[in-house]
C-alpha cells in the first residue's frame, strides 16, 4: 500500500507539478540571454518557438532577427508570437524585415484598429518571455527582446536593467514548447486555420500533455518528491482557463512555508491579500523577509502602488530596499535557500489575475544559492526604506489612488473575485 501511495504521488508530480531531470543555467539579462539564444539558433535544425511581450527594432534585437531568418533560410521552422500591445512600436519594422523569408510572425491582441483599445479583453497580454529549440533547450524568464541598456519610454541608459531567465534542458521542455506552440496557435488561428492545426496532429501525442498541463491541471503544485536529480522543477503557467491563480499560490505558499528567510525581488508590487498575509505573518514568525522593488521608477503609479504597502510592512518587521542604480525589471524569489523561481510574472493585479505568464521554480539548493547571491549583491547596492516610509496624509491619498484605480481596472478587465 504505501509503495502504491508513493508511485501514485510521484506520478502526479511528474504531471502536474514538480520533476527531475533537469539542468538549469541562471543568466543575468539580454548580456548573458541572448548570446545563448542566439547560438541555440544557430544550431537548431528543426524548429524554434518564441513567445515574447516585446520584441523591439533595436540594434540587439534585430540581431536576434536576423539570426531567426538565417535559421528559416536552412530550412528550420521558425514561429514567433508577440504582444501586440508590447510590441506595438516596433510592428511594422519586424513585418518588414521578416518579409520575403518563412518566419510565422504572430501577433497576440493586435492594437492596429482604434475600437480594440475600447476592448476590455485587450487588458489581458501576453507577458510571457519563453523561447524553445529543437524541443532540446527552453528560455524562460523576464527578460524582453530589448537591449537592456535601453527603456521604451525613459531612452538609453549606462547601466543595464537588472533582470534574469534560465536556459532549462531536460524533462520541463517539452511542456514549455507546449506552451509556446499553444499560444502562437492561438494568435495565429485567424489567419491560417490550417497551418496551425499542423501542430496538434496527433491530438493524443501533441495536445495531451498541454492539457494535462494547462486546461486540467490544479491551482497548487504538489510537494516535491525525492529524489528528483539532478534539478527538481517545475514550469508553472498563468493563464485566463483552470489556472488562473497557480503563480499567486505557488509564491505565496513558499512565503506561508519559510523557516529562515524570504527575498524578493519585483519591478511592480501590489499583492493581493494573501500574499500580504503571507509575508507578514512570516515576518511575525522570525523569518528575515526582505523586498527589493523599483527606486528608479518607470510609471509613477507603479511606484505609488508599491509604496501604498510600505508602512504595513514595515510594521510587521519587512525590509524593504529600493534598487537605484538602474531601472529594476526582474521576476524573482528566494526562500530558505532551497526554493526560488524565475520568470515573466510581478506580483501585481496584472500579472496575478490577467496577464499571461510563466515562472520556472526550483526546488534546489545550489541553484536558489546562487539566485541567492545576486540578491545579495542587488541589495547591497541599494537603499533601505525607513521606518516612516508610506507614513503620511500623502502617501494615505495615494493608497486610496491605487486601490480606487485597481479596482476600477480589474472590474473593467472582467477580473473576477476579491483582490
Amino acid at each position: 500500500m504505501r509503495l502504491n501511495l508513493r508511485r501514485r504521488r510521484r506520478a502526479r508530480a511528474a504531471e502536474v507539478g514538480f520533476t527531475g531531470g533537469n539542468e538549469l543555467e541562471l543568466l543575468r539579462g539580454g548580456d548573458e540571454l541572448f548570446p545563448r539564444m542566439q547560438a541555440a539558433i544557430r544550431h537548431a535544425h528543426s524548429d524554434i518557438w518564441l513567445a515574447t511581450y516585446i520584441f523591439h527594432s533595436d540594434a540587439t534585437a534585430l540581431a536576434l532577427a536576423d539570426a531567426l531568418i538565417a535559421a528559416d533560410r536552412r530550412g528550420v521552422r521558425v514561429r514567433l508570437v508577440i504582444d501586440g500591445f508590447g510590441s506595438n512600436g516596433s510592428l511594422r519594422e519586424l513585418r518588414e524585415r521578416f518579409a520575403g523569408s518563412g518566419v510565422a510572425l504572430a501577433v497576440f491582441r493586435p492594437m492596429d484598429r482604434w475600437w480594440r483599445w475600447l476592448q476590455p479583453g485587450q487588458l489581458r497580454r501576453l507577458h510571457q518571455k519563453l523561447c524553445v529549440v529543437d524541443g532540446a533547450v527552453a528560455f524562460v524568464g523576464g527578460i524582453n527582446v530589448i537591449d537592456d541598456r535601453l527603456d521604451l519610454h525613459h531612452g538609453p541608459s549606462e547601466l543595464p536593467r537588472l533582470d534574469f531567465a534560465v536556459a532549462l534542458r531536460g524533462s520541463l521542455v517539452e511542456l514549455v514548447g507546449q506552451s509556446v506552440r499553444a499560444i502562437w496557435s492561438r494568435a495565429w488561428l485567424g489567419r491560417d486555420f490550417d497551418d496551425a492545426l499542423l501542430d496538434y496532429v496527433p491530438l493524443r501525442r501533441r495536445l495531451g500533455l498541454w492539457f494535462s498541463q494547462v486546461w486540467r491541471g490544479p491551482q497548487r503544485l504538489p510537494e516535491p518528491v525525492m529524489p528528483m536529480a539532478p534539478v527538481c522543477a517545475a514550469f508553472v503557467l498563468r493563464d485566463n482557463l483552470r489556472r488562473r491563480r497557480t503563480i499567486e499560490h505557488a509564491y505565496a505558499d513558499a512565503i506561508a512555508n519559510a523557516r529562515g528567510s524570504v527575498d524578493i525581488l519585483c519591478p511592480y508590487f501590489y499583492p493581493g491579500q494573501r500574499i500580504r498575509q503571507a509575508l507578514r505573518s512570516a515576518a511575525d514568525r522570525g523569518v528575515r523577509v526582505r523586498l527589493l522593488l523599483q527606486g528608479k521608477l518607470d510609471y509613477r503609479l507603479a511606484g505609488w502602488a508599491a509604496e501604498a504597502l510600505y508602512a504595513e510592512l514595515i510594521g510587521h518587521g519587512v525590509e524593504i530596499y529600493e534598487y537605484t542604480p538602474a531601472f529594476l525589471h526582474a521576476k524573482v524569489a528566494v526562500v530558505d535557500g532551497i526554493w526560488a523561481t524565475v520568470g515573466s510574472s510581478n506580483i501585481d493585479p496584472l500579472s496575478l489575475l490577467l496577464n499571461l505568464e510563466a515562472n520556472v521554480v526550483v526546488h534546489d539548493a545550489a541553484f536558489a544559492t546562487q539566485l541567492a547571491r545576486e540578491v545579495d549583491a542587488a541589495i547591497a547596492v541599494s537603499q533601505r526604506v525607513g521606518e516612516s516610509g508610506g507614513k503620511g496624509l500623502r502617501a494615505m491619498l495615494r493608497r486610496a489612488v491605487v486601490a480606487w484605480f485597481a479596482y476600477v481596472f480589474l472590474r473593467v478587465a472582467g477580473a473576477a473575485g476579491r483582490y
